[in-house]
């Protein structure tokens, strides 16, 4: 079967810092990109040799798939973005140690990211959470008495 060229269409896309975003946007191209084909391949094929009605219905069950797809991401992107946010909020009011063991704080907030998350202590440091970061309790104070022997 034999397809004239297409032309190839250009759109401009905002850049965003969600890997969800960016992970839709594309999977979206793709998805336009293969509806353009499937049309323009309908609108060139031989009226004396017309498409497999079989190969037809597989194309457009690829294109359902593509779709269920990107949508299958987007709803499991939220939930790993709820997620983080409610491991966040676990650390609030929790000792933490950088994996370097160089810095050392409670922690006083959290600010999640696509990738990661960064707790700033109650004294303005920031430490990423990352493997090696130690979380615990706030250390109980404890007060010393000196006795004299009189």
């Amino acid at each position: 079967m034999a397809v004239d060229a297409v032309t190839s269409a250009t759109s401009t896309t905002t850049t965003t810092t969600s890997s969800s975003a960016s992970a839709a946007a594309s999977a979206s191209v793709d998805y336009d990109s293969f509806l353009k084909l499937l049309i323009a391949q309908m609108q060139n094929q031989d009226p004396t040799n017309p498409m497999d009605a079989s190969e037809q219905i597989s194309q457009l069950a690829t294109f359902s798939q593509v779709e269920q797809s990107i949508q299958m991401n987007s709803n499991l992107e939220t939930l790993i973005t709820g997620n983080a946010l409610t491991n966040a909020s676990n650390y609030i009011g929790k000792t933490i140690t950088s994996a370097d063991e160089k810095t050392t704080g409670v922690v006083a907030s959290v600010r999640v990211y696509s990738d990661t998350m960064v707790a700033t202590t109650t004294d303005g440091k920031e430490i990423p959470i990352v493997v090696g970061v130690r979380v615990g309790t706030v250390p109980a104070t404890t007060t010393t008495t000196e006795t004299t022997d009189s």
